[in-house]
């Protein structure tokens, strides 16, 4: 979202909770965040995004995957880079209506994997350095203490505890 914001996108974020939407909005500067633990959500996201969605990238799956494609224009396109939301969950849910609503609007539906655009890393991480040195990208660590913290660590990832990326560090920095 930072990265579609700094390239000029109107950017509407969806997170866990009025607090983190909060921050999404204050902090990382999003036009607009859509809780979706609030009742209502695919509401929300229509209402947020009014004119509709163009690029939508995933990385829950299941409800939130499921709004936004109601949500996506014709010919809009969706990246999926995960699904969190499904991976703790004995009952794991999809969207509905699933190829429909990608033929009807004649969407496309990408996986996306870093590794497969590695021959981009020094471009893509030139303009990342310049957005975070320009306040354009704001790089937040949610840092846990100690190896034998990582399982409660990733349990509280999976339940949305964290803001930035999750991390575990194992020992002291050598540097």
């Amino acid at each position: 979202g930072q990265i579609a914001k700094a390239l000029g996108c109107r950017v509407v974020g969806i997170a866990g909770g009025a607090e983190k939407c909060k921050w999404v909005t204050e902090e990382l500067g999003f036009d607009a965040c859509i809780d979706y633990r609030a009742p209502g959500m695919s509401k929300a996201l229509r209402a947020a995004c009014p004119d509709g969605v163009d690029v939508y990238f995933d990385n829950v799956g299941g409800t939130v995957l499921e709004a936004a494609l109601f949500a996506m224009n014709e010919k809009g396109r969706i990246v999926c880079c995960g699904a969190v939301s499904q991976y703790d969950t004995e009952t794991p849910t999809g969207p509905r209506n699933l190829p429909g609503l990608v033929v009807v609007k004649r969407l496309r539906m990408e996986g996306f994997i870093v590794m497969d655009w590695t021959q981009n890393d020094a471009k893509a991480l030139r303009a990342l350095q310049t957005w975070v040195e320009a306040g354009q990208i704001k790089v937040t660590e949610d840092i846990v203490d100690g190896l034998e913290n990582a399982p409660q660590a990733l349990i509280g990832l999976l339940a949305g505890e964290n803001k930035g990326k999750r991390m575990v560090r194992v020992a002291a920095d050598p540097s």
